[in-house]
């Protein structure tokens, strides 16, 4: 029996009627029926669709690349406004929350702390505390699960549009969760439902709750790409493809300057839990060494509740160091919003890793010098759990 999401018992509820709603969604926002939110709502005739609004990638997920904003925008067959919420402003304004009474996030998130549907959600908050609009939060299935934490904190002074809270890479928590968590703990303050699942459990995993997988946007077509991305994504930080442009974004890396077959052959002989590491060539279609014969590596995850996609992600990149210290380098600013701040601190969380990397610190005790943060973190979080 499938998952019954947050929208399926919003829907079912009877709280939306007679309301003015605005939607927060994108084409992931699906029942297990395949049907989305905003048409479930839009043939209810005691519910009035008042606006869409969409995160990064657009409300249809149609721009491909990261970082590219995109334009409101008029749904001619719903006959509403689409507001996009990564565009000049990435809160929703007066204007737009302009008579509505709820305004109902439905998002699928990734399950790491830089997937930046998370901060779109918390920006919504902050603007219906402000102006006074009501906030649903429907829930739904954290992709890779809600026990393993795992990866660097964020930490004060490194806040951007990929990491506005101290959460670790990997936090383990649901949409809901986290909301409650930003709402409550960090201070938000506005009014605030939440929607609750049933049947999910913590220990699944996206492919044990019955739903279909829909990529929740363009570079995350997969749950094998969410269960690598907490630790993959650091690679947006340096010169190194992270896959964008390929079939497999994050599972394959590399430069066309990597002897692939070397580096796969030092990857295994590290012997990191859960993870086979195959050499691969591939050319990215676009991005990173758009169009250039690459070698690297393709991360096959053999068992997913021994991997640890931090541990793999930071000794993958210092290998990556280690075999050609003078042409690996840094992404230079800027990177989503941020100016002057090395796009890979922004991703970790400070500056702390990128030092580590370039001291050589090993990549184990890298991953253990998490473990006070994470710690501190899990008591913080007991208190948000709802599953």
């Amino acid at each position: 029996m499938a998952v019954i999401l947050g929208s399926d018992r919003l829907l079912d509820s009877g709280l939306l009627e007679g309301r003015r709603v605005g939607l927060v969604s994108n084409p992931a926002s699906v029942d297990a029926h395949l049907q989305h939110t905003a048409d479930r709502l839009a043939a209810r005739d005691e519910v009035t669709l008042a606006a869409l609004f969409g995160p990064q990638h657009g409300f249809n997920a149609d721009v491909q690349d990261n970082m590219i904003e995109t334009g409101h925008a008029r749904d001619v067959r719903r006959r509403v406004p689409i507001y996009s919420l990564y565009s000049e402003t990435r809160e929703p304004s007066a204007d737009m929350l302009a008579g509505l009474d709820d305004l109902v996030i439905d998002l699928q998130d990734a399950g790491a702390r830089i997937y930046t549907f998370i901060y779109t959600m918390a920006n919504c908050l902050r603007a219906a505390a402000r102006h006074g609009v009501h906030v649903i939060v429907c829930d739904r299935p954290n992709p890779i699960g809600g026990v393993a934490v795992e990866g660097p904190m964020l930490q004060p002074g490194y806040e951007s549009f990929v990491g506005q809270f101290p959460i670790p890479m990997r936090h383990a928590l649901t949409m809901g969760e986290l909301a409650r968590l930003f709402n409550e703990h960090f201070g938000i303050g506005a009014k605030l439902t939440i929607v609750e699942m049933r049947g999910w459990q913590r220990g699944m995993y996206w492919n044990d709750t019955g739903l279909a997988f829909v990529m929740p946007s363009p570079n995350m077509p997969t749950l094998d790409t969410a269960i690598v991305y907490p630790g993959m994504v650091l690679f947006e930080g340096t010169n190194l493809s992270e896959g964008r442009g390929t079939t497999r974004p994050f599972e394959i890396s590399g430069a066309p300057w990597i002897d692939a077959h070397t580096l796969a052959e030092r990857m295994n002989a590290a012997a990191l839990p859960g993870a086979w590491f195959r050499p691969v060539g591939f050319e990215p279609t676009f991005q990173k060494h758009a169009r250039q014969a690459c070698g690297g590596c393709q991360i096959h995850v053999t068992d997913r509740d021994a991997y640890r996609s931090g541990l793999a992600g930071v000794t993958l990149m210092a290998e990556y160091r280690r075999l050609d210290p003078a042409r690996f380098a840094w992404r230079q600013p800027p990177y989503e919003y941020e100016l002057t701040r090395m796009p890979i601190d922004i991703l970790a969380g400070s500056d702390v890793l990128r030092r580590q990397i370039e001291t050589d610190v090993p990549a184990r005790d890298i991953a253990a010098s998490w473990d006070d943060d994470i710690a501190r973190f899990l008591r913080v979080r007991e208190n948000f759990l709802l599953y």
